[in-house]
């Protein structure tokens, strides 16, 4: 195993103001454009108050902004979600959901971010399913239950939840064999812009990690704010049989699609 290098990204200390693109710029994330662009034209959304921030074990912060009554969160100068493009957050569980049905038994998201793969999870899984998500940044989980609780409306309450603080590679380890489906959306792609050991997540021996942790027939479903030829191959070299799916942005047809790799472990 390699040994991890520091962080390689810088976060530069948070303003209190977050100033919109310019129309035609695109910031790296899940959505190429922000709230005021996508929602309104009015000028008092062309600026997001900053919400709060949080520390991203490891190295690195987070930033919860606002527009009104949209919110994205960013590292530094990227986005990484946002509540206005969320399309492809949900498409990540229903995709799962629709293959596996009733046989998804137990289930493990990899980040909770604004809930939108939960809430598509708990929508498309029966009520004897147990969806247990790892979120590595404690105060996400707080921000869930404060300022983005209108978003995540009563998920966070269902009783099949079970929300660990714990990094989702520790989590997989720990239980062979032990999940139906696993959804990862801890970064913006396979790689570690957020956090550099996510990598782990994503790299051979992180997805034969993966592949010990589904049970036979099972599906691990990756989500990515671009394309990457080399993980699909990853994957099948980790003996998975693979479907890429790519996803148009909610906002723009000009914008780049997301990626939904989906990755069946034999029967």
């Amino acid at each position: 195993m390699s040994e991890l290098r520091e962080p390689s990204f810088c976060v530069e200390p948070a303003a209190p103001v977050f100033a919109l693109a310019e129309p035609g710029s695109k910031p790296a994330g899940h959505a190429p454009q922000h709230a005021a662009q996508a929602t309104s034209s009015d000028e008092q959304r062309t600026r997001g108050i900053l919400v709060d921030t949080a520390d991203i074990p490891g190295g690195g912060q987070l930033q919860l902004v606002r527009y009104d009554d949209q919110f994205e969160i960013m590292v530094g100068e990227d986005q990484l979600m946002s509540s206005w493009d969320s399309r492809s957050e949900e498409a990540l569980a229903s995709m799962v959901c629709q293959r596996l049905g009733n046989s998804a038994e137990r289930v493990l998201i990899g980040g909770l971010g604004m809930g939108f793969t939960l809430a598509s999870a708990l929508a498309g899984l029966p009520a004897s399913a147990e969806i247990v998500v790892a979120e590595l940044v404690p105060k996400i989980v707080d921000w869930a239950a404060g300022p983005l609780a209108p978003i995540f409306g009563k998920s966070l309450s269902d009783a099949r939840l079970s929300l660990k603080i714990k990094d989702v590679h520790d989590v997989l380890v720990e239980e062979p064999a032990g999940y139906n489906a696993i959804l990862l959306d801890v970064d913006n792609g396979p790689d570690g812009l957020v956090h550099l050991a996510n990598e782990r997540l994503y790299c051979n021996w992180g997805l034969r990690t993966a592949y010990a942790a589904l049970r036979p027939g099972g599906i691990l479903a990756v989500w990515s704010a671009y394309p990457d030829t080399s993980f699909f191959t990853r994957l099948t070299d980790a003996g998975f049989t693979v479907e890429e799916h790519t996803l148009p942005s909610q906002m723009s047809p000009e914008d780049a699609p997301h990626v939904i790799w989906l990755a069946a472990k034999p029967a």
